[in-house]
């Protein structure tokens, strides 16, 4: 297993797109292709046409127009940065499992970048009566929810604010509406944990003074990917991105605001965001699976974009989970919060920590699961701090036993039927934000359900064949060429506690043939160990 000391993240987004391409994990579509009507339908197949993770691909689109007919001269690249666990681990430049130490040692190690005087991402500059003449228009920027979404979207972003009091820089990741050549409605909305670009706005309302701001669209993975995650206020991003990476990151200033931002991206669009007024902004197709419906939002004046000479344009596929999105919040949340539970905690017995992602986009349920005859204690203090760690995660906590996979809602669903007494083992605390989902009839409030479905007792076996007889017949299917299937867990019996070894003797000798033993060894039983062949005394019942 590679150590994460010896990563080797990519530097810039089109050295991922290669090793990408070197590992088959790249889908080129070169016809043309309408960014506004086709673009992001045909990548969201793969997340909707029930495509496992090791399926997925990232899409490069080479010939992107749009619905007025104009044509762009530079390349379109979807789920290029999370359309599976694999590709984001590519763009860590580490194997999938070491994912999630990657991430703790970079909080703890962070990398400081470095500042450098030219940069590939300021190799074409447009400013002034350029922006108001074509600017954002000649961006190949996709409409990501085609019937619903009210604008083409910026959504692979890094959106780059400044605390004005100490300097210190935050990266979030912000969805951009275009609006005119000249302007974006930026969706920088207050957090439940105080998102950093939101509590720099205040501070700039404070100050009577517009907000600086620059929005990076492609960049090195692994800086992109500090964008989504919740890390503490205060913390420089940049250099947790340099933790990631192994190395520092190369940073450039704006050319018109007093940012930093890296030297190594594809595009970045400078402006200013106004503190005045709020504009309307959506409908959009949110992370959380719903449409937001039109909302105020800031407004962001664009003062220049600069990219290089032959950029590719980064979008991301959201909306519905499973999404890229998801899938980038995943891999990096999961191991966090089964680090947090097993050292922050000191939690005994807890295996894994796995956030459901179809339909109800991670944050609400987590499973967490436990190694057999862990103390009842600790299943309840990994359960509360599973559902505490952060505010907008955790609405329902599901533990399950060692031999449940918390991927399989149907065995969710069996652990809670026969391993739950709902009189015992349900705990409701109130008081917490209903959090990231659509505003429409929503409390402000409500409550965590926590749910105890671990086993608490031996049971019999599960009722399906052993894993020996499955693995033989599953050669036999593939032998015949029948329909490809995918083994769902469980498939095939385990033992559960509650079981005699005279058991396993009936079942061994009923496949080889001698079943007749099994009814010698239970006529017996019933005769006081008379062979069957011995005659039995009849006992005439007596008159009343």
């Amino acid at each position: 297993m590679t150590s994460p000391a010896a990563q080797d993240a990519p530097s810039d987004l089109q050295e991922h797109l290669a090793r990408l391409t070197a590992r088959g994990l790249v889908t080129r579509i070169d016809r043309p292709i309408n960014k506004d009507t086709e673009l992001h339908p045909l990548a969201r197949w793969q997340f909707q046409g029930g495509l496992r993770d090791e399926e997925r691909r990232a899409f490069l689109f080479t010939n992107v127009v749009c619905a007025g007919g104009e044509s762009y001269d530079i390349p379109v690249l979807v789920g290029g940065l999370a359309a599976s666990p694999e590709i984001y681990a590519t763009g860590l430049g580490v194997p999938v499992e070491d994912i999630g130490r990657v991430w703790v040692k970079a909080m703890t190690e962070p990398i400081a970048p470095v500042l450098v005087e030219t940069a590939p991402c300021q190799e074409v500059v447009m400013t002034g009566a350029d922006i108001q003449k074509c600017g954002l228009a000649s961006l190949p920027v996709p409409i990501s929810t085609p019937g619903f979404d009210s604008a083409p979207y910026l959504t692979a972003t890094l959106c780059v604010t400044k605390d004005p009091d100490n300097n210190i820089q935050n990266m979030g990741t912000y969805r951009a509406a275009l609006k005119a050549n000249d302007r974006l409605g930026v969706r920088m909305a207050s957090r439940l944990s105080g998102a950093g670009g939101y509590l720099h706005w205040e501070k700039y309302k404070k100050l009577k003074q517009p907000m600086p701001c620059a929005i990076v669209v492609g960049c090195a993975p692994a800086v992109l990917f500090t964008g989504p995650q919740k890390l503490p206020i205060d913390v420089d991003e940049m250099a947790v991105a340099g933790g990631l990476m192994g190395k520092p990151v190369r940073t450039v200033r704006c050319k018109t605001v007093d940012l930093i931002v890296p030297a190594d991206a594809e595009i970045v669009i400078e402006g200013l965001i106004d503190t005045d007024l709020l504009e309307p902004e959506g409908p959009f197709g949110e992370s959380h699976g719903h449409v937001a419906l039109e909302d105020f939002n800031m407004s962001m004046r664009v003062t220049a974009i600069t990219r290089k000479k032959k950029p590719v344009f980064v979008s991301i596929i959201s909306q519905v989970t499973p999404s890229e999105s998801s899938v980038m919040k995943r891999v990096a949340y999961e191991p966090m919060f089964l680090e947090h539970l097993r050292q922050a905690l000191g939690i005994r017995g807890v295996k894994r920590v796995v956030m459901h992602e179809p339909l109800s986009n991670l944050r609400k349920i987590i499973f967490v699961q436990f190694e057999r005859g862990t103390p009842r204690t600790e299943i309840w203090r990994g359960m509360q701090g599973a559902a505490t760690l952060q505010a907008q995660c955790g609405k329902l906590i599901i533990a399950v036993s060692e031999d449940i996979a918390p991927e399989n809602a149907d065995a969710v669903f069996w652990s809670l039927a026969y391993r739950s007494n709902f009189m015992e083992d349900i705990l409701m605390v109130p008081y917490r934000s209903s959090g990231h989902g659509p505003k429409s009839g929503r409390a402000a409030m409500e409550g965590t359900l926590m749910i105890d479905a671990t086993l608490k007792s031996d049971m019999p076996p599960l009722a399906l064949p052993a894993e020996e007889y499955m693995t033989k017949a599953k050669g036999i299917w593939e032998e015949l060429g029948l329909p490809r299937i995918v083994p769902q867990s469980p498939w095939h019996g385990y033992q559960l506690g509650d079981w005699e070894e005279e058991y396993t003797t009936f079942a061994d000798a009923a496949v080889v043939g001698d079943w007749r033993k099994s009814g010698e060894n239970t006529f017996a039983r019933r005769h006081g160990n008379l062979k069957p062949e011995t005659p039995v005394r009849k006992v005439t019942p007596k008159k009343p």
